[in-house]
């Protein structure tokens, strides 16, 4: 069975709001104080991401993927997003991810009894 872009950019716009849900989350235990294992399988769930993309290059395997089926290198034709949002996922998403992991770590080191 051949793999169509339509498919890959269905998995990736499944996955990207998979991890988005998992920073908000991570984001939302941050700040309120409702750290959980739940928690911790988010970030988990990131973390893992972010090795993935660091082992690619810091490009999603999916873009590759969409990139050797004979789309332009460096569109953004690999997921179902509005441009603007697809240009600024990195950015949006991993200060987000960054602000909570911080938060996470004061809450678990300073403020935790």
């Amino acid at each position: 069975m051949k793999i169509t872009v339509t498919q890959i950019k269905v998995l990736h716009t499944i996955i990207f709001w998979i991890l988005s849900l998992c920073v908000l989350y991570s984001l939302f235990s941050a700040v309120s104080g409702k750290i959980t294992l739940w928690t911790w399988f988010a970030v988990g769930l990131v973390l893992i991401e972010s090795v993935v993309l660091m082992l690619s290059g810091w490009t999603c395997p999916l873009t590759l993927w969409v990139e050797r089926l004979g789309h332009e290198k460096g569109s953004v034709a690999d997921i179902f997003l509005p441009l603007w949002l697809a240009n600024r996922i990195f950015p949006i998403c991993g200060t987000m991810f960054a602000c909570s992991l911080v938060l996470l770590l004061i809450r678990v080191l300073f403020l935790t009894p």
